[in-house]
């Protein structure tokens, strides 16, 4: 790591250390500091990022069926914040593998990504029952989503729910390398202690500080961006009052994933705290107005979709599957049947009548043979033409 890129108003300190039988540096972070004070121009962009959020948690409060118009947009984020640490699966294949979840039979079965994207969402819908709950944000929380995040994957250095014992470095040229394991538990136990600390700071900023404060602990082996983030939604999900956890910034992060990764490298390296605070006020904003653009056109599709089943044989009992497609925009007739006690044969003619007035279609190359319905995936997973709302997420990501 260069040394000579810290500044001195760098909020940590460095320190010598080994990597691979050579000397290097590693970054120690000092506590967050208890108080922070936005710079003016920063102001415009806090409240923008606030009227936007609650506006986001307005609209889906008030949602005919909040949990499964959630889900969409929670396997969105297990997809774009897992590809943003080199782990890819497409919708599809995430969606096939909840349906029928199964055993990486080695390191290099694709399933291991499947299932890290798929036990994404498991951890996201863990964490958030467990704040409903009354169990405060902590390090024991933080080692429970990284168990979940990271069990039945494959991988020698996984070590899902614990805490590294061993050095690491960010970047092929150790660009960065966090404390090390010594120093880790030490800056653990005052992160747990700023978890559970008020503070003055406005909690929106304060999620920010201290998902970047996280990140430069880098506390596991493997995981950590991705449990950063999920823990950034819980954060913002707990500390602003939301109803729901509606806001994941991933997306945002994967778009500009050079600016991400320089915005938290360079308040190590120089303290531009401002930089990166404004980095993420745009990503709120700019995902609240993509969230509420999908929401609402999820709940005109649903609209729409009862509408076309209204007069269908077997209508009540489509009304069901199709509310389901929101959750879940696959079937398998097999599957079907179970669910709703019914024979083959009935299953099957329902998924014909769903794909007659176009609300279902067969995806190619499936077996059992698989449908799906192309508008929600497309509204879940896909762009929402809107030209007014690019024009507006362009002029505040260049700004």
């Amino acid at each position: 790591m260069d040394k000579s890129i810290f500044s001195p108003d760098s909020p940590g300190y460095l320190m010598p250390i080994e990597v691979n039988d050579e000397a290097d540096w590693s970054f120690i972070p000092h506590p967050l500091p208890t108080e922070f004070k936005l710079e003016s121009g920063s102001w415009p962009l806090l409240l923008k990022a606030k009227e936007e959020l609650a506006r986001l948690d307005g609209v889906g409060r008030h949602l005919p069926n909040q949990e499964l118009l959630l889900r969409p947009l929670q396997q969105r984020e297990a997809l774009t914040s897992s590809s943003l640490e080199g782990t890819y699966a497409s919708p599809e294949q995430l969606l096939l593998y909840g349906i029928d979840p199964r055993e990486p039979s080695s390191e290099k079965d694709p399933v291991n990504a499947w299932r890290e994207v798929f036990n994404y969402g498991q951890a996201l819908t863990q964490g958030r029952q467990q704040l409903d709950e009354g169990y405060p944000l902590s390090l024991a929380l933080v080692r429970q989503l990284h168990q979940s995040l990271l069990g039945g994957v494959r991988g020698a250095d996984r070590t899902p729910g614990e805490f590294r014992k061993t050095q690491v470095h960010i970047g092929s040229t150790r660009r960065f390398i966090p404390p090390p394991p010594l120093e880790v538990q030490h800056c653990l136990g005052e992160l747990d202690e700023q978890f559970g600390n008020s503070s003055d700071i406005d909690p929106l900023v304060r999620c920010f500080m201290l998902h970047y404060q996280f990140e430069t602990i880098h506390p596991f082996n493997d995981g950590n961006g991705r449990v950063g983030r999920l823990l950034l939604s819980l954060m913002i999900y707990k500390w602003c009052g939301l109803h729901s956890p509606w806001l994941y910034l991933s997306a945002f992060f994967e778009r500009y994933k050079d600016e991400y990764i320089d915005n938290l490298f360079n308040v190590s390296a120089k303290n531009r705290w401002p930089t990166w605070i404004d980095f993420c006020l745009r990503a709120t904003i700019v995902q609240s107005i993509d969230s509420i653009r999908r929401i609402d056109r999820l709940v005109e599709i649903r609209h729409d979709y009862h509408n076309r089943a209204v007069n269908l044989s077997g209508a009540s009992r489509l009304h069901s599957i199709i509310e389901n497609l929101f959750a879940q925009p696959l079937v398998v007739v097999s599957r079907l049947a179970r669910t709703y006690s019914v024979t083959y044969p009935t299953a099957s003619a329902d998924t014909q009548r769903l794909v007659k007035v176009g609300i279902l279609r067969e995806l190619p190359d499936t077996y059992p043979k698989t449908y799906y319905a192309p508008e929600v995936m497309r509204v879940a997973y896909k762009g929402v033409d809107d030209p007014e709302a690019k024009s507006e997420n362009a002029e505040l990501t260049t700004s």
